[in-house]
C-alpha cells in the first residue's frame, strides 16, 4: 500500500471534474436556451448561425422598408384620388357650362369662379403632399428608392417623372378663362385628357404597391424559414438537454460520493502500524 499516491482519489477526482463541467455547461444551455454559447461549442455551427442572423435582420428591415414604401405610395395615391374626383366635377361644369342656355355674363362666370378655386385646390394638392418632407407630385428632387431586400442591388425605384402633377395643373388653372359656350365645350375633351392621365399616375403607384405587397409576403416567408433553420443550428434541444444534465447529476454526486470513499483508503495503512 502506498499513501504518497492515491491513484484511486486522483482518478475520481478527475471523473468529478469532468462531470461537474459537463454539468455547468448543460446548466448555461438550459438557462440561455441556446446550444451554443460560444464558438467553442460549435466553432462551425456559429459562424453559420450568425450569418443566418444576419440575413434574418437584413430581410426584416427588408419588410419594413416595403412597408414604409406602401404608406408613402398610398399618401400620393390618395392626393391624386382627390385630384381626380376635382377634373371629374370639373368635367360636369365644362358641360354645363357648354350649354347654350347659360348667360356669359353672369351664369358662367360664376362656373369660371369654382373653376379657378379648383384649379388652386390641384395646385396645393401638388405642392403640399409630401411623405416625411419628400414631395410627391411635383417632380422635383431625385427619384425614390426603396431598399426593398437584404442586398444592395435590390431597389425598387419611385419615378417622380411618372407622378408629376404640373402639367394637369396648368391646364386645369388655364380652364379658368373660358369667356363663352363654345371655349366650354372645346375643353371638355381636354378634361378628359387630365382624368386619363391622374388615372394613369395612380395605376403607376397601384402597381408598385402590389409588388410591394408580394415583396413583404416573400420577405416574411423567407425570415421565417431561416430562422426556423437557425434555430435547428442554435437553440437547444430542452428535453434532451435536461436528460444530459440529470445524468451528468447524478454522475457527479456518485463522483463525490466515491471520491471520499477513495480518500479513506490510505487510512488503513494505519492498521498496519498499531
Amino acid at each position: 500500500m502506498r499513501i504518497n499516491h492515491n491513484i484511486a482519489a486522483m482518478n475520481t477526482y478527475r471523473q468529478l471534474t469532468n462531470n461537474t463541467s459537463s454539468t455547468s455547461k448543460s446548466l448555461e444551455k438550459l438557462s440561455s436556451g441556446l446550444r451554443i454559447n460560444r464558438a467553442g461549442d460549435d466553432a462551425a455551427g456559429l459562424a453559420i448561425s450568425e450569418k443566418m442572423r444576419g440575413q434574418i435582420r437584413g430581410l426584416d428591415q427588408a419588410s419594413r422598408n416595403s412597408q414604409d414604401g406602401i404608406s408613402m405610395i398610398q399618401t400620393g395615391e390618395g392626393a391624386l384620388a382627390t385630384v381626380s374626383n376635382i377634373l371629374v366635377r370639373v368635367k360636369e361644369l365644362a358641360t354645363q357650362a357648354a350649354n347654350g342656355t347659360y348667360d356669359a355674363t353672369n351664369d358662367l362666370a360664376r362656373i369660371t369662379e369654382e373653376i379657378t378655386e379648383l384649379g388652386s385646390q390641384v395646385e396645393d394638392i401638388q405642392k403640399n403632399t409630401k411623405f416625411n418632407g419628400i414631395a410627391l407630385l411635383d417632380g422635383s428632387g431625385d427619384n425614390i428608392v426603396l431598399q426593398v431586400g437584404q442586398e444592395s442591388s435590390q431597389t425598387l425605384t419611385i419615378k417622380k417623372t411618372d407622378t408629376n402633377l404640373s402639367d394637369v395643373v396648368t391646364a386645369v388653372k388655364g380652364y379658368a378663362s373660358w369667356a363663352k359656350a363654345d371655349d366650354a365645350s372645346q375643353k371638355i375633351d381636354d378634361v378628359e385628357t387630365q382624368i386619363n392621365a391622374v388615372s394613369k399616375m395612380r395605376s403607376y403607384f397601384g402597381a408598385n404597391q402590389n409588388r410591394l405587397e408580394y415583396n413583404i409576403n416573400n420577405l416574411d416567408t423567407y425570415s421565417e424559414n431561416l430562422s426556423a433553420s437557425e434555430s435547428r443550428i442554435r437553440d437547444v434541444d430542452m428535453a434532451k438537454e435536461m436528460m444530459e444534465f440529470t445524468k451528468q447529476n447524478i454522475l457527479s454526486q456518485a463522483a463525490q460520493s466515491m471520491l471520499a470513499q477513495a480518500n479513506q483508503q490510505p487510512q488503513g495503512v494505519l492498521q498496519l502500524l498499531r
